[in-house]
Parts: structure tokens; C-alpha cells; sequence
């Protein structure tokens, strides 16, 4: 206690300098803590865009479905697997998938129709509250649909909007009905905004005269388990089918979110860095300033030992006191920014990235780990920072130092 009493004091001998490296490393600690729960923040946001919104955790599809996209590669035992998953404690969705065409006075554009069950859908997946005009697919088929943003666009529809679409049907036959309009959804995906068109079932077996077949079932656990748990869990019911999680499914996307943790370790090391370098300069030229001191201190027998613990106490006081000021600023502010998020409406709707839409809606994500992990890091640096000078006044020739101008 003596010896973190005595480098309070020494540490205020200059308050300026100290001041000003106190500030820094306050600085750099709710720089870093701020930043971890941002980019952490848009890591949890991209992945909830993937399976929450679009794609699930995981999905069951017929081996080749994926390679050809073919309305006859289906998935045979999908009321197994529906049935596992249930068991499991896992939500489940099947989809079924066919391309046509889809006109609204002169206006048409070459879609993808998507039957899903709008019931399975609000369960396993996001998207019924993802509505940027009108509702969500009732759960009775109407022959009524939901578009992407680019699409009714494209279609310059409105909700309402009556639809002609022609396809060619499983029989052969070219299949056709008068679709309205019930809802446009926000921006999820590329892709999907621009060509995709949401129906019940029911209707969309009419118009395909597709009955009680799907192309795939996307599972979603809704943070009970892990995407792999959720494939572990379903694989025997889906045997014959290609199983695959979201990273499988999309692997850019899966790249992307893994390097951030890279990124983040780089941002980090800079920033500590350049907060240790403050540390070392600080106590350098505290120790050129007391080097008569020192030597006095080494002439009436102090030991190396003792000063080099002096100088790392004044380096552990200076890291505790600016890594817990910082840590609570870094906290304060991050927690602002989990419960109001930074909003960037005014630069764009969204932002497209590897395909998927993230809101513009920038929330942070605080964790306990990214408060303590930075704080206890900062300390760390603190006092390996001092070791230099802790080591460089320890070694003084004592007749040198007295002598020292």
C-alpha cells in the first residue's frame, strides 16, 4: 500500500504531462470498448439478417436442387423431417420455388415465386415484421402476394395492385392467375428484392399445379442452438438430402463476419500500442527527471529490486485509474448506442453487403467481456510499458546519478 501511495504522488510531481497521458489512455480505453460494441453490433445484425430474416440456420434441400434449380427436384420426405424438427424444439418452414413471369399493365419482370406456409414463416423466421408497406400473407390463400423493394418498382405497383403472372406449370400445361398486391417488404437481399415474390402454399400449388411438394425446409432454432446442433439434430429424418448451414449456404457472407474478428485484433493492438508508447514516455521522463534521486535512493542501500517496483506500481496506478475512468465512459456511451441506435437513413436505406441487406439502423451490442477484456488489457500494457525505465533506473551507477545535472 506504501509503495502505490508513494507513486501517487510521484506520478503528480508533473501534472501536465501526466494529465495529458492520462487523458490519452482514458481516450484509447472507451475508443476501443465503443468500437468492439459496434462492430459487434453489426456482426450480430448481419447475422440475424441471415437467419432470422432470409435464409434460417440451416436448410434441407434434394441433392440437386441447388446445382440445377429444378421445379421437379423436390424433397420427398419433408413431413419427416418437419416432424424431427418439431421434436427437436426447432422451427421449421418449407418453402417451394418456381420462376415465371409477373406483368402489371406494360410493365412485367422475370420473378421467382416463393409458396411458403405464412404461419411456419412468422415462426421460424423475421420477415412478416419486415413489411415496408401493407401486411404480411394471411394464412388463408387468397391469391394475394408480397413483393421485394425493387420489384413492385420495377412493376411500378402499389399494394393493391392487381398482377397477371404466367408460368409453365409441373404437368406442362402454362399456368396463370390474377394475383393482388398485399404487401411490399423491406430491403433484405439483392436478389431477393429484386425478383422475389412471396404466396401462400396453397396458391402457389394452384398456379404450378405443384400439390403438397417443396424444394426446401429452413430450420431455425432461434438462438437454442447452434447452426451445426441444428443440422447434428435433423440429419437422420433428412437423410437422402443435402443438409447445409448458413455459412455452408453462403460462405462470403460467413467470410466476412469471420474477419472481423481480425480486424478488431488489429484495431486493438494499434490502440494499445500507442498506449503503452504514452506510458513508456511518461515514465522515461520521469525517470531522467529523478535521476539523482535514484541515486541516492541505490547509495543508502536501496536494492534494484525496490525501485523497479516503485516504477511499476506508478505505471499499474496510472493503468487502474485511466483503464476504469475509461471503461465506464466506454460503457456509458456504448449503452446509448445499444439502446439508441445510430441512425443512417439520411445516407442510405441500407447497405448491401456480399448480397444481404443491413439496416441503416446501426445498433452496438455491450458485453461484459468487451468492458473487462480492454480494462485488464490496458493494464497489462501499463505495466510492461514501464519495465524499460523500471529496469533502466534500477541499473543507475549511484556516483553517476548523484552527479547527474
Amino acid at each position: 500500500m506504501k509503495a502505490f501511495s508513494l507513486a501517487w504522488r510521484n506520478l503528480w510531481r508533473n501534472p501536465r504531462r501526466t494529465l495529458i497521458t492520462l487523458t490519452a489512455m482514458i481516450l484509447s480505453t472507451a475508443v476501443l470498448i465503443v468500437t468492439h460494441a459496434l462492430m459487434l453490433g453489426m456482426m450480430l445484425q448481419m447475422e440475424h439478417s441471415v437467419t432470422d430474416i432470409t435464409v434460417g440456420q440451416v436448410q434441407v434441400h434434394h441433392g440437386l436442387y441447388l446445382k440445377e434449380r429444378s421445379l421437379y427436384d423436390t424433397i420427398e420426405n419433408w413431413e419427416k423431417i418437419l416432424s424431427a424438427a418439431r421434436d427437436s424444439g426447432i422451427t421449421a418452414a418449407p418453402r417451394a420455388f418456381g420462376f415465371g413471369l409477373l406483368s402489371s399493365g406494360n410493365k412485367s419482370a422475370g420473378v421467382q415465386f416463393r409458396g411458403i406456409s405464412p404461419a411456419a414463416e412468422r415462426r421460424v423466421s423475421d420477415m412478416a415484421a419486415n413489411m415496408f408497406r401493407g401486411e404480411f400473407l394471411s394464412d388463408r390463400p387468397a391469391m394475394g402476394v408480397v413483393l421485394g423493394r425493387k420489384l413492385f418498382r420495377t412493376l411500378d405497383a402499389v399494394v393493391g395492385s392487381t398482377l397477371v403472372a404466367v408460368v409453365q406449370a409441373a404437368d406442362g400445361s402454362l399456368g396463370n392467375e390474377l394475383l393482388h398486391v398485399e404487401g411490399i417488404l423491406k430491403g433484405v437481399g439483392e436478389a431477393f428484392d429484386r425478383s422475389m415474390v412471396l404466396m401462400h402454399a396453397e396458391d402457389f400449388a394452384t398456379l404450378f399445379v405443384f400439390p403438397g411438394r417443396f424444394h426446401e425446409i429452413a430450420l431455425n432454432s432461434r438462438g437454442t442452438m447452434t447452426p451445426e446442433q441444428v443440422a447434428e439434430a435433423i440429419a437422420a429424418a433428412a437423410a437422402g438430402n443435402e443438409v447445409k448451414t448458413w455459412r455452408q449456404l453462403l460462405p462470403g457472407v460467413s467470410d466476412m463476419l469471420n474477419s472481423f474478428g481480425g480486424s478488431t485484433a488489429i484495431f486493438l493492438f494499434i490502440f494499445f500500442l500507442a498506449a503503452g508508447l504514452g506510458v513508456l514516455n511518461t515514465l522515461l521522463m520521469a525517470t531522467f527527471e529523478r535521476i539523482p534521486e535514484f541515486g541516492l535512493l541505490k547509495a543508502i542501500g536501496t536494492s534494484p529490486w525496490r525501485i523497479l517496483r516503485d516504477i511499476a506500481a506508478e505505471a499499474l496506478v496510472l493503468g487502474m485509474l485511466s483503464s476504469s475512468i475509461g471503461g465506464v465512459i466506454g460503457a456509458a456511451i456504448s449503452l446509448y448506442f445499444q439502446l439508441y441506435p445510430i441512425v443512417l437513413s439520411g445516407f442510405a436505406e441500407g447497405f448491401n453487403t456480399s448480397g444481404i441487406v443491413i439496416s441503416a439502423q446501426w445498433s452496438a451490442s455491450l458485453t461484459l467481456r468487451g468492458v473487462i477484456w480492454p480494462v485488464i488489457i490496458m493494464w497489462l500494457v501499463s505495466v510492461l510499458a514501464a519495465l524499460y525505465p523500471a529496469a533502466k533506473a534500477a541499473r543507475l551507477d549511484p556516483v553517476r546519478a548523484l552527479n547527474h545535472v
